[in-house]
């Protein structure tokens, strides 16, 4: 979610939009009650306020006219086009913005920066793959597809598989920059200045942000900013109240989403150089909520279902989302939050089990408390279907890994009754796996009929 906030005060200010950098981070320590506004945060929306009041600055517009028009400056591209059905997100994600998100000075500062930079990705993409059309011969062949709800531990999964050389990821500075700035390109990549910028920024906004998320800008990194370019909610949802908007994503067809998504892949791919045809490890939250569209666009793919309890996922989800939205809103509800995150916790655990009983393709899951408790026979397990042996190599570099990132980990702290879950359930796996097994028969039954091998 990296935008630009030159309004902030007449200056250049990564910092402030960084915080939103992540959606499942508590950047810049707000808390979730109403009047609990961090004094760092009320201490921007006061200069923001004084500054709009005084003329010092513009207020940053949320209409799509006027974020288009200043993207199309940003990015250098005056006449390409973007598809009807993307401009119709991006007016449902505004009008949403306007009326129901509440913004504060620095949250509205935030969306605009955020809409602009990620309007001005999209053209520039669009413009690059006109003009070049040998990206689309780059090939994205037998990806491995991490699969699970946000805080069920795939950004574990996604790090230790990135430990090993067979495989290729997608950088932080690719999500979030996937080209290099039209001013600069033809001299250097920008791209990993920019994410060191930005990564310092946000670390002296919140000085627990490395212990939060500890990245850089060449590590791995899910593709969660290219959904921004997309205008599709996975980031947008977890920052702002949109429920028009959200709606509308969840029932439209996602199949354009992903071949979109595809050429993205393609174009960092092309933008890397050489001809690496390695699987490409690939994560977002987003996709147990759009599995059935994904694997359309990559029919050759081995998918890692990762869960974890129900409960769990629900109450550090809607913690994280509440912190985010405070920081944005001075009007957040931990209660609803409670209320849509379960309820988005639910659709995508549906769908994802209902993608996966379809499916023929390779597949294994791997259990949150299973990886604590034996992470090394659980990669052995992973790696079974990626038909692949696990060398000494690897496994030293993942113990490493974990190692450290045990050392820097940062306790999250919530209360589940603040955002009205207190009362136990079932484990996540467990309430879906009822209707997958019933998908799974089915489709038995329809193999002993049609003469087909049984699963």
């Amino acid at each position: 979610m990296v935008g630009y906030l030159p309004e902030l005060l007449g200056a250049s200010s990564v910092a402030a939009d960084m915080a939103t950098l992540f959606p499942g981070s508590s950047i810049g320590s707000a808390p979730t009650k109403r009047s609990g506004a961090s004094t760092r945060i009320n201490f921007l929306n006061a200069c923001l306020s004084r500054a709009w009041q005084a003329g010092a600055a513009q207020v940053p517009s949320l209409e799509p006219a006027a974020i288009l028009s200043k993207a199309r400056r940003k990015s250098g591209v005056g006449t390409a086009t973007l598809p009807d059905n993307w401009l119709d997100r991006l007016e449902r994600l505004t009008d949403d913005l306007t009326s129901h998100a509440e913004l504060t000075p620095l949250g509205r500062t935030i969306a605009h920066g955020q809409l602009v930079s990620a309007s001005a990705n999209m053209l520039g993409m669009r413009r690059l793959c006109e003009r070049h059309p040998q990206i689309e011969e780059q090939r994205i062949l037998r990806p491995i597809i991490i699969v699970g709800q946000m805080r069920s531990g795939t950004t574990r999964m996604q790090r230790l598989l990135a430990c090993d050389a067979r495989f290729r990821f997608t950088r932080f500075q690719e999500s979030w920059n996937p080209l290099p700035l039209a001013a600069t390109a033809r001299f250097f990549d920008d791209r990993p200045w920019r994410a060191r910028t930005a990564l310092m920024a946000a670390r002296l906004l919140n000085p627990q942000f490395q212990a939060i998320h500890p990245t850089s800008a060449l590590a791995p990194d899910e593709e969660i900013g290219f959904f921004n370019m997309l205008m599709v909610p996975a980031a947008y949802e977890a920052q702002w109240r949109l429920p028009r908007f959200v709606q509308h994503c969840e029932a439209m067809d996602s199949a354009p989403i992903y071949l979109d998504f595809k050429r993205i892949l393609k174009t960092i791919a092309w933008l890397r150089g050489g001809r690496d045809e390695r699987p490409w490890i690939l994560k977002v939250p987003q996709f147990g909520e759009d599995l059935d569209a994904l694997l359309a666009a990559f029919p050759d793919a081995r998918i890692i279902h990762v869960v974890r309890d129900r409960n769990a996922v629900v109450a550090s989800s809607a913690s994280l989302v509440s912190n985010q939205m405070a920081l944005q809103s001075d009007r957040v509800d931990p209660q609803q939050v409670g209320r849509e995150w379960s309820r988005k916790v639910r659709l995508r655990a549906d769908r994802t089990a209902r993608a996966l009983a379809e499916t023929e393709l390779p597949q294994i899951e791997v259990g949150y408390d299973e990886m604590d408790h034996d992470w090394r026979g659980e990669m052995a397990r992973v790696y079974e279907i990626l038909e692949l042996p696990v060398t000494e190599d690897v496994e030293r570099k993942m113990g490493e890994y974990l190692r450290k990132s045990g050392a820097a980990n940062h306790q999250h702290h919530y209360d589940p009754a603040d955002f009205g879950l207190s009362v136990p359930g079932q484990h996540l796996e467990e309430a879906v796996r009822p209707i997958r097994r019933k998908l799974i028969e089915a489709k038995r039954k329809v193999g002993d009929r049609t003469g087909a091998p049984a699963l």
